[in-house]
């Protein structure tokens, strides 16, 4: 049976506003992405390293509030770009440690 996981959304556009959830045990709550912080940032990083990460793509026209525009621009830049290379920076990190790991086993 090839069941599709279904992905999990970090970041969205709604209401003319970007937002992201602070906390992946409370799906349903989402944070204005004016309000991130550098822990929240580094979470959102774990979770797309290590979860299906899913994000709207970015839209001027749909995301009027301006700080809202600049925020999300850069964000959904370098997390797709990371989502794009997650396999490639993965096989590069083990076969960085691959001695160290076949050591310690």
């Amino acid at each position: 049976m090839n069941e599709k996981t279904e992905l999990m959304k970090y970041l969205k556009i709604d209401d003319n506003k970007g937002y992201f959830i602070k906390d992946k045990t409370t799906p349903d709550v989402w944070t204005e992405i004016d309000q991130i912080e550098k822990d929240d940032l580094l979470r959102l990083l774990d979770y797309a390293t290590y979860e299906d990460f899913e994000l709207d793509n970015f839209d001027e026209n749909i995301l009027g509030n301006k700080a809202h525009q600049i925020i999300y621009k850069h964000l959904s830049e370098k997390f797709s770009t990371f989502l794009s290379n997650k396999d490639r920076f993965k096989d590069e990190a083990d076969n960085l440690y691959k001695d160290a790991i076949e050591k310690y086993q």
